[in-house]
């Protein structure tokens, strides 16, 4: 049985995520939302560190629920800037709140969230069949085109290198090693999934 993980996949909080979720398709609007507020709290950080505080984050972010969170106010902002199991950091606060009204947007005009990260690629998960992690890029062209969207939208910290990082994690992009055993497990979770967002459609 292969036991062969992604290089990164080093120390038991990043090997559970490796092996559970990274690379996996998530077609849940809540879901796929928790990990863009995930990516933009990591920026700068290291991604153990957001995992460390992950149910923290889920507590206080009442389970990442779209609607509730755009629909925080002042004393909800001020209640997350003093919560010490999350990053308080006031920029990316604000960017989760404001970055949920614009997934809501998202939704009103293509019934989902996932069905609009999909559409860039026709349904299609894009397989990078990398060797080595040195052949893992910080983002690509993918990345680029969702992320300037993103921002013509009104999104924040939604920089290519975050979308690109988010991107890997949702399965839209399969970036296992090709030797990984959780390589094929990716792919199998891409199946059907053009079908889907085409009856989304």
């Amino acid at each position: 049985m292969n036991e062969k993980r992604c290089p990164w996949a080093v120390g038991e909080y990043n090997v559970r995520y490796h092996d559970e979720q990274w690379g996996k398709v998530v077609t849940d609007d809540q879901k796929l939302f928790e990990f863009l507020v995930l990516e933009g709290m990591q920026a700068g950080l290291s991604w153990e560190t957001i995992l460390k505080k992950r149910d923290a984050f889920y507590q206080a972010f009442d389970a990442f629920d779209i609607d509730v969170v755009a629909q925080y106010d002042e004393v909800k902002y001020a209640s997350l800037l003093q919560n010490k199991g999350i990053i308080r950091n006031r920029l990316k606060i604000k960017s989760a709140i404001q970055n949920a009204k614009c997934v809501q947007q998202i939704q009103k005009e293509y019934g989902s969230f996932f069905a609009y990260l999909w559409s860039f690629t026709d349904g299609k998960q894009i397989n990078h069949a990398l060797q080595d992690q040195s052949e893992m890029p910080a983002h690509d062209a993918l990345s680029d085109r969702i992320s300037k969207d993103l921002k013509k939208r009104g999104f924040s910290f939604v920089g290519t290198t975050i979308i690109y990082s988010f991107l890997q994690a949702i399965g839209v992009i399969n970036d296992h090693m090709v030797w990984c055993k959780e390589y094929q497990a990716s792919i199998e979770s891409a199946h059907g999934i053009k079908i889907l967002t085409d009856h989304i459609r």
